[in-house]
């Protein structure tokens, strides 16, 4: 998760799920650490410039990783304001758990 902006959904997940937290730099830096097996997942809760996630997220996808919005929905970029609103990524056998403890998170 972001080291500067913590997502609002950060505690509501680790309420649902039995996760670390744990903060890091750049977008590019948090999705290197999926792709490398170093962390299982990637979230950001709030909106992101899109240059910010656009080349980690290719990155990742590349790497056979799940990406997506934090609702399952395909990331958009290439919109007219240029942000993106949340994502997720992830190692592919966890998004299932990942996004079921995502909804349960933003329900509660």
């Amino acid at each position: 998760m972001s080291r500067s902006h913590r997502p609002p959904l950060a505690d509501a997940l680790a309420a649902v799920l039995d996760v670390d937290l744990v903060p890091l730099g750049s977008a590019g830096v948090k999705t290197v650490e999926v792709c490398t097996g170093a962390a299982d997942a990637y979230f950001h809760d709030g909106v992101q410039h899109e240059w910010d996630s656009a080349a980690p997220v290719a990155v990742a996808e590349a790497a056979g990783a799940h990406a997506s919005r934090i609702d399952g929905a395909p990331l958009v970029y290439g919109g007219l304001t240029a942000c993106v609103p949340d994502l997720l990524v992830c190692r592919p056998e966890l998004a299932p758990v990942l996004l079921e403890a995502l909804s349960a998170a933003r329900s509660s």
